[in-house]
C-alpha cells in the first residue's frame, strides 16, 4: 500500500517562493500520493516552499523559541527590557526549543517535515540533478534547524528520518539519546557540504531571487564552524576548528565574489530596501547573502509580509516606537575617525561630550539610531524628530515629552527603516538579510585572527577596513581608518568583536556572538543601561516655547540649537544590575521534555551527567 503524503489545505497556502515576492495558487493536495507528490517538479517544488516557509528566519533573525521571544536586542546592551536571562534567573524550565509536542511548529516536527521530504523526493522518479537540487535545499533547512539546537543544548537527538508517529514500536524508536555535540556538529557540515556541492551559485531565474545559493550555504557554514571554534564549544583553543572555521568562509567568499556577491556600495537603508536579482541571477543588492525577503501588499492572507518598519517608526507618526537603542548602544559607535568616542584610545580629533552627544560620529550611527533633532527622510513629513522634555510649571517640577507616548530611551531604531516612504501600511516589504556579506567577511577576520600566522593578521585588518571604508569613516594618514596597527590576537579579536557590535547593531548577532565567545558576564554582568534625557531649559514659560521656531532653528546650526535650550543627562532604566549566569552557554533540558523521553540526559551544567563539550 503506497503512504499517502499528508499536507493540510492550510500549510498549502504557499509560496511560490515564500520568501519571493509572489504567491503561487493555493491548491489543495491533501489526497495526493507521495508518488503524485514527488514525481512531478511542479508540486515538489510547492513542498520545497512550504519547508522554506516554516524555516526561514524573521525580523532580527527570529526563529522562534524562547530566546527570540525575549527579544535579543533585550538580552544586551543594544536595547533594554527585563527578562530572566539579564536578571539571573534562568532554570531548566526556561528554554523550551527542544520541544515535546508533535506540532510543525517546533523544532523536531519541522525536522520531521524536512525529512520527510528528504526520504521522499529521492525516492521520486524526477531526474538526479533535480532531486538532488531539491534534497540539497531541504539539507541546508535540517543543518539550520539543528544549528538552532546545538547552539542551545550542546548535542542533542539527531533523527535523520521521518519516525512513525503511532504504535508501541513508534514510541520507542522515538526516544532517542542525546548525540555528541561533536556528532551533531558533523552531521550539520556533512547536510551542509551536500548543499555547497548540489546548489547553484546563483538561480538562473529572477523569481527564484532568495533560494539558497551554493554561496549562501557555505556562509551558513562559516557561521557553523565559527561558533564551533568559539570558545563556547572550544574552550581548550583548538587550532585545527579555528583552522576549519578559516576554510569554510575563505570558501564562501570564494564562491560569493565568483557569483556577483560583495559588499553595497553604501552603508543605508536601501541595504534592506532593494532586493530581486537579474535574469541569470546576479543579485541586484550584492550585500543579501542569505535574505527572507517580504510582500509588500496585504491582498492574501498567507502572504509573507511582516511589521517591523511600522514598528521602529515613532508613535508619533502612528508608528509602534517599539524598538528603542540605549545610550550605551548610542556610545558604542565610534567617532568619525573610527577612534573610540571613550575610552583607551578615544578620539582626539573628535572629542566626545554627552552635550553633543551626535556629532562627529561613525555615519553608520546616524543611519542606525534617530535621536532628537535627526532628520529622518520621509519619516517625519517635512519636521525633524524631537524627543525631548519641558516643563509645564514655572517651578520645573512637572515635565512633559514632546512625544505622546515617548521612547523609552530617547532613541529609535533607524536601521532598515524605509525612508523614502512617509506611511507605510502594515504590510512591509523591506528584506530581512540573515547573512550579509559583511558577515563573512569578519567571520573570516575573526578565524584569521585566532589562528596568529604570519599574513592572516592582514587578512584581519583588509576585512576590517573594507567595512570601515565602505561605511564612510576618515582613513586617516595610516590608512587604518581609526584601527591600530600592529595588534595581537587578542586585541585584533576584541576590534573584530567590536565591529561587530556596530556593524550588525540590532540584527539579532550581538547576543550570539557575546554568547560563542563567553563574554556575556565580563561584558554584561554589573551594568545596568541607560536612555538619554534631552530637557529644554526652564525659563518658567510652563511651555515649549522651543516648537514654532525648532525647525528653523535647528537646520540653520543643530549645535548652536542644543546649546542654547538643551540640557542633555541619563537615566538608569534597569532596576538591578544584569546578571548572566554561567548556565547561559548551555541551558539545561526542561522537566517535560525529560519526562517526555526517559533517554534524554540533563547537561552537566545544570546537575546531569551530558557534558555539552564532548
Amino acid at each position: 500500500m503506497k503512504k499517502i503524503f499528508i499536507i493540510t489545505a492550510a500549510c498549502l497556502i504557499v509560496f511560490g517562493l515564500s520568501n519571493c515576492k509572489k504567491v503561487l495558487d493555493q491548491q489543495d493536495i491533501s489526497t495526493f500520493t507521495a508518488d503524485q507528490v514527488f514525481n512531478d517538479s511542479t508540486t515538489a517544488k510547492l513542498n520545497i516552499d512550504y519547508l522554506y516557509s516554516q524555516n526561514q528566519p524573521g525580523w532580527f533573525g527570529n526563529t522562534g523559541g524562547s530566546i527570540h521571544a525575549a527579544g535579543t536586542y533585550n538580552l544586551t546592551e543594544e536595547g533594554q527590557g527585563s527578562n530572566n536571562f539579564v536578571l539571573g534567573t534562568v532554570t531548566i524550565e526556561n528554554v523550551t526549543d527542544i520541544g515535546v509536542a508533535n506540532t510543525t511548529s517546533n523544532a523536531y516536527g519541522k525536522i520531521r517535515t524536512i525529512n520527510t521530504f528528504i526520504r521522499d523526493i529521492n525516492a521520486g522518479t524526477l531526474d538526479a540533478g533535480v532531486k538532488r537540487r531539491f534534497a540539497a535545499q531541504a539539507y541546508f533547512w535540517r543543518a539550520y534547524r539543528y544549528f538552532e539546537l546545538v547552539k542551545l543544548y550542546g548535542g542533542v537527538p539527531l533523527v535523520l528520518v521521518p519516525l512513525d508517529a503511532v504504535g508501541d514500536q513508534a514510541k520507542k524508536d522515538a526516544l532517542v539519546p542525546r548525540s555528541k555535540t561533536s556528532e551533531v556538529f558533523a552531521q550539520i557540515k556533512k547536510d551542509l557540504d551536500s548543499s555547497v556541492k548540489y546548489l547553484p551559485g546563483k538561480w538562473p531565474k529572477k523569481a527564484d531571487y532568495g533560494r539558497i545559493t551554493s554561496g549562501a550555504a557555505a556562509a551558513f557554514m562559516g557561521r557553523v564552524l565559527l561558533t564551533y571554534a568559539s570558545p563556547q564549544f572550544n574552550p581548550n583553543n583548538d587550532a585545527t576548528r579555528w583552522q576549519s572555521a578559516y576554510d569554510a568562509n575563505k570558501t564562501a567568499v570564494t564562491l560569493l565574489s565568483a557569483n556577483g556577491y560583495g559588499l553595497y556600495n553604501k552603508w543605508d537603508y536601501t541595504m534592506w530596501t532593494l532586493d530581486g536579482a537579474n535574469e541569470g541571477g546576479i543579485p541586484l543588492n550584492p550585500e543579501s547573502v542569505f535574505v527572507t525577503a517580504y510582500n509588500t501588499t496585504s491582498a492574501d492572507a498567507a502572504a509573507n509580509s511582516n511589521t517591523y518598519d511600522n514598528g521602529a517608526r515613532p508613535r508619533s507618526v502612528s508608528g509602534g516606537g517599539s524598538f528603542n537603542p540605549s545610550y550605551e548602544m548610542s556610545l558604542a559607535f565610534p567617532m568619525a575617525d573610527g577612534k573610540p568616542a571613550a575610552g583607551t584610545g578615544a578620539s582626539t580629533k573628535y572629542p566626545y561630550a554627552l552635550s553633543s552627544f551626535y556629532k562627529n560620529r561613525d555615519p553608520r550611527f546616524y543611519q542606525t539610531i534617530a535621536y532628537n533633532g535627526a532628520t529622518w527622510g520621509s519619516v517625519m513629513g517635512s519636521s525633524r524628530l524631537w524627543t525631548y522634555f519641558f516643563f509645564t510649571n514655572a517651578a520645573g517640577t512637572t515635565n512633559k515629552s514632546t512625544e505622546a507616548t515617548a521612547s523609552n530611551t530617547g532613541f529609535y531604531l533607524r536601521k532598515g527603516v524605509d525612508e523614502s516612504k512617509a506611511s507605510p501600511s502594515t504590510f512591509i516589504g523591506t528584506n530581512w538579510p540573515e547573512i550579509r556579506y559583511a558577515e563573512v567577511l569578519l567571520n573570516l577576520a575573526e578565524c584569521a585572527a585566532e589562528l596568529n600566522k604570519t599574513g592572516l593578521a592582514d587578512e584581519s585588518y583588509a576585512n576590517l577596513i573594507a567595512l570601515r571604508k565602505r561605511a564612510g569613516l576618515e582613513a586617516g594618514s595610516d590608512g587604518l581608518y581609526g584601527l591600530t596597527a600592529g595588534l595581537n590576537r587578542v586585541d585584533l579579536v576584541n576590534a573584530i568583536m567590536k565591529e561587530r557590535q556596530i556593524e550588525f547593531a540590532f540584527e539579532g548577532k550581538r547576543f550570539w556572538d557575546l554568547r560563542r565567545r563567553k563574554l556575556l558576564e565580563s561584558t554584561l554582568n554589573g551594568t545596568r543601561r541607560n536612555a538619554l534625557v534631552v530637557q529644554l531649559r526652564n525659563t518658567a514659560t510652563s511651555t515649549d516655547y522651543i516648537a514654532l521656531t525648532r525647525e528653523a532653528s535647528a537646520a540653520a546650526s543643530l549645535d548652536a540649537f542644543y546649546t542654547s535650550n538643551f540640557i542633555v543627562s541619563l537615566k538608569v532604566l534597569d532596576n538591578q544590575n544584569i546578571n548572566f549566569q554561567a548556565g547561559n552557554y548551555f541551558y539545561g533540558i526542561p522537566t517535560a521534555a525529560l519526562n517526555n523521553n526517559i533517554n534524554l540526559v540533563q547537561n552537566n551544567t545544570w546537575g546531569g551527567a551530558f557534558d555539552p563539550l564532548q
